[in-house]
């Protein structure tokens, strides 16, 4: 993978399509101008589960269906995580002699198809991986000048979600290329949420949301909390990156809503890097953010702990709120930080986040956070006692002792 760039800020309303695909000062032909994504099939953002955080390359249908059936034994299926995505290194190394693409024979010795069926069957949906570029990211074939007959094939095989990345792509120009691929999946007929990967170079959070239904706005997350490895950043880095995608104004994401999303990357919950309490922060912020949930662990292996965090119907059900707002930092000191979102029927989320790395009581004001709610009183509920905490005008401050970089994560609700 190529190295992104830094996120800017982002201060204008995004144009319509047709006025912005431009390639070397050039209006691209009308007929690209006339893709259209199939509308209404992530009104709430994406939930599922995608084989790279853990697996990478190293994918096979017994993997597939083992995650399956473990997705529905530990409640997430039910939870919401209908999806499950293929990422890469599930084709074999070159195409066949019509140009199609194959499935890696070792390790889907029976097919796409068959597997697609399969997870139908249990209640799934499916999802692939491919790249804008002549190969993709682990070497395999790319989708570039094969658009149109890999969504044929995609719609052959009952393919519900495709994540398109960008390595590989040369002098490629990205709206040019998710345009392309956008017309292809709608020429194929079969309804398909389109993720667009190319890592937030080329601010597609401008220009995207008349083609997909979600867009990468960083490079690659990894388990860690806040480091950066080459183009790959921690939890709290991307966390912070997402800050640019604001309105300088007041505060709220401009760029989100039903049916197009600002995606931070996959889920790390549970995986080796983070520690419990930084799971549940790193679940907490996603949701706040209206961030599609796509975890990326291993979840045969996942601890109790991890499979409360990820089935938290009350923390999902933030994230799924039908208002579509994108939550926002409302405040920040190095100990502390306090994120908010608007929800629907007058009520908000707020995330405290002990950003210290040390163990110390963190707080909450509630009339500081009136400054963006209003003077009305709310009751509070918190989301991981699972516990009703009185209203804001009995109880004017919540204060917890939390563990380094643990969260409390309530909902207001109008009181009546």
């Amino acid at each position: 993978m190529e190295n992104p760039s830094t996120l800017g800020i982002m201060k204008h309303t995004p144009l319509p399509l047709a006025a912005r695909v431009v390639l070397g000062g050039l209006m691209l032909s009308a007929p690209l101008l006339q893709a259209q994504k199939f509308e209404g099939l992530a009104m709430t953002p994406p939930m599922g589960w995608n084989s790279w955080n853990t697996f990478e390359t190293n994918i096979s249908e017994e993997l597939v269906e083992d995650v399956a059936r473990v997705m529905i034994e530990s409640g997430m299926l039910e939870a919401g995580y209908n999806y499950i995505v293929l990422d890469d290194g599930w084709m074999a190394m070159e195409r066949g002699e019509d140009g199609n693409l194959i499935p890696h024979p070792e390790k889907f010795p029976n097919g796409m198809k068959a597997l697609a069926d399969h997870l139908h069957d249990l209640g799934f949906k499916f999802g692939l991986y491919n790249c804008a570029g002549s190969l993709t990211c682990g070497g395999y074939p790319g989708s570039q000048g094969h658009e149109f007959q890999d969504a044929r094939l995609y719609a052959s095989i009952g393919v519900d979600y495709l994540k398109y990345d960008w390595c590989s792509h040369g002098t490629r120009d990205a709206i040019e290329a998710y345009t392309t691929m956008s017309r292809a999946l709608k020429a194929a007929g079969r309804p398909v949420v389109f993720s667009v990967c190319e890592w937030g170079q080329n601010e597609p959070w401008k220009w995207a949301g008349d083609i997909a239904h979600l867009w990468r706005t960083t490079g690659d997350i990894i388990d860690c909390w806040d480091c950066n490895e080459r183009w790959s950043n921690g939890v709290k880095k991307i966390l912070d990156m997402q800050m640019s995608l604001q309105d300088d104004h007041n505060g709220l994401g401009i760029y989100a809503g039903p049916d197009h999303w600002n995606d931070p990357d996959m889920m790390e919950v549970g995986n080796p890097g983070l520690t419990v309490a930084e799971s549940r922060a790193h679940f907490s912020l996603w949701c706040v953010l209206a961030a599609p949930l796509i975890a990326g662990n291993d979840v045969r292996n996942m601890s109790e702990e991890i499979r409360q965090i990820l089935t938290n119907k009350e923390a999902i059900a933030v994230d799924q709120d039908p208002l579509g707002k994108q939550g926002f930092r409302f405040f920040q000191s190095p100990e502390k930080e306090i994120w908010i979102r608007e929800l629907s029927g007058g009520d908000w989320a707020v995330c405290v986040l002990n950003a210290s790395n040390e163990r110390l009581a963190t707080t909450v004001d509630w009339s500081h956070v009136g400054l963006v709610t209003g003077t009305q009183d709310y009751t509070i509920r918190d989301l991981w006692l699972h516990q009703e905490l009185g209203s804001t005008h009995d109880e004017p401050e919540l204060s917890r002792i939390l563990e380094p970089h643990d969260v409390i994560l309530v909902r207001l609700s109008p009181a009546k």
